[in-house]
């Protein structure tokens, strides 16, 4: 069976040598070269993270994992088990011939795995951007065997091998299909079609700083013609809380929803007029991270508007801090203020070397943008940030950070991933100890994968935390927001609060 197969192997390849190819002699060796060592496939990774958004760097970055996985197997497994050598190549036209010959054995091809595996991977994130990649992948495997560099054998078994390294990867790191859908329940919110009702705040000073952007809302326009858009963020337009004042008393009017294009600070302004005035919220990721929307999936803005359209959404937790009255440890009260003294957060709340991160940031961002100004904030405030000390839940804390994320947040340490469900009722509450040499003690823990076990840094899950003691003039983040801090605060949780219009799973 074996000699039968081999010689099927060698008649194929004979075939393919003897027959004329039309146009092929001036592709097929050029894109067989410019695959060697996955050049070209590390360009078109870099194409889509480049042009594409978040679910094309995504499907790039998974493209090139699989590439990598193939690759080492083809060199460190395949190679050495089967010696086969390279096809003679007298009957392969000089022309088609590749100018260096590779040195090494012919059985699995390399290219083929490459091609396999970064289609493969990418087809995993998106089927028909995988279907996209497919003729040239099929053309780069096949000129393996138009150059005479490999047998139709060696390339069907790189391609395998490349789909398998493919799933290897997506059994390590699951596509966003393979979870089982979050426990976010379902909420009544009207379905608006074309945007009839829907009054959108578009902010026109979210996203990058040294970008302009003409015209924020012109998706939105062409997506939902019979919506009714204010712009603020530029001069001569009202600023942001007004404008959402306004809008949500019209899309009460209409017996609407209220509709938000920005970023993560921007929805959180109109998180608590949605709350306040009783409407659905529509979130249009417009800014620079866009959090909240990504977690709730919601990656463009064509996706916030298909669920506009339909009447999908669900039901959200909001977190909200307010000033605390203090008392015995733990017994504390809010004040007699309640929600008038509150301010609320969809993401995450900090004190300590966060807050200070946010604010060089903001000085930076406008004139060398929103990362190069992070990467600088966060190499400053490794240099001189200092702990603040602060009685947590009764108890006195010396901390280097305080994280409380709104919901339980995937990951483990400072830049926790994303969230999966954003009703589960609970606060992720994170904290870097101070002392001595604690930031170089945290650092050392998290090179060496052992942070879950450092003594430098903490996790709970809590329905309810006080923070007192804090010094006047000390700055808190919220929600890539920056604020004094009252002295004295109470945080919890307003499960189920927030209606937001998500597509629901099929």
């Amino acid at each position: 069976m074996r000699q039968q197969l081999s010689n099927w192997d060698r008649t194929i390849f004979q075939q393919v040598a003897s027959r004329r190819w039309p146009g092929a002699e001036r592709v097929l060796p050029r894109l067989s070269h410019s695959a060697n060592h996955g050049l070209l496939w590390f360009g078109v990774a870099a194409g889509a993270a480049a042009l594409g958004g978040r679910p094309a760097r995504r499907a790039a970055l998974r493209g090139v994992a699989s590439l990598a996985v193939a690759s080492a197997t083809v060199n460190t497994l395949g190679k050495r088990s089967v010696r086969r050598a390279r096809p003679l190549l007298d009957a392969v036209p000089a022309i088609r011939q590749v100018k260096r010959q590779p040195f090494t054995t012919s059985f699995p091809s390399g290219h083929a795995a490459s091609a396999a595996a970064f289609t493969a991977g990418v087809a995993f994130e998106n089927r028909w951007w995988g279907l996209a990649l497919l003729p040239l992948a099929g053309s780069v495997a096949f000129s393996r065997i138009y150059t005479g560099v490999h047998y139709p054998g060696d390339v069907l078994a790189g391609a395998a091998l490349g789909v398998g390294a493919a799933l290897a990867v997506r059994g390590l790191a699951p596509t966003r299909s393979q979870l089982a859908p979050p426990a976010r329940p379902q909420a009544d919110a009207p379905a608006l079609p074309g945007g009839r009702g829907l009054v959108l705040v578009a902010n026109a000073s979210s996203g990058q700083r040294t970008s302009a952007r003409a015209e924020p809302a012109a998706e939105v326009r062409r997506a939902l013609p019979m919506a009714e858009i204010v712009e603020c963020g530029t001069e001569g337009c009202e600023p942001l809380d007004k404008a959402l004042e306004t809008a949500a008393a019209r899309a009460v009017e209409l017996g609407g929803a209220l509709g938000v294009l920005g970023g993560d600070g921007t929805v959180n302004a109109a998180a608590s007029v949605a709350v306040r005035h009783g409407l659905p919220l529509a979130v249009l990721p417009g800014g620079t991270h866009n959090h909240f929307a990504y977690d709730l999936d919601i990656e463009s803005i064509a996706d916030a508007c298909r669920a506009v359209e339909s009447g999908e959404a669900v039901s959200v937790d909001m977190a909200r801090f307010q000033p605390w009255s203090g008392g015995a440890a733990g017994a504390g009260t809010a004040t007699e203020s309640g929600e008038s003294g509150a301010s609320y957060f969809l993401n995450t709340f900090s004190l300590g070397s966060y807050p200070e991160l946010v604010r060089v940031r903001e000085r930076w961002a406008g004139r060398i943008g929103a990362w190069p100004a992070g990467l600088l904030a966060a190499v400053q405030v490794l240099r001189t940030s200092e702990p603040v000390n602060v009685m947590v839940n009764g108890r006195r804390r010396s901390l280097w950070l305080l994280f409380v994320g709104n919901c339980t947040y995937r990951g483990v340490g400072l830049a926790p991933v994303r969230r999966h469900d954003l009703a589960d009722g609970v606060l992720d509450v994170r904290v870097v100890h101070g002392g001595r040499l604690a930031r170089t003690r945290l650092l050392t823990a998290a090179l060496t994968g052992a942070l879950r076990h450092s003594p430098v840094h903490g996790r709970a899950r809590l329905r309810r935390l006080t923070i007192a003691g804090i010094e006047p003039g000390t700055h808190l983040a919220f929600d890539g927001e920056v604020a004094l801090s009252d002295g004295e605060l109470v945080i919890d949780k307003l499960n189920e609060a927030l209606t937001v219009y998500r597509l629901l799973p099929e």
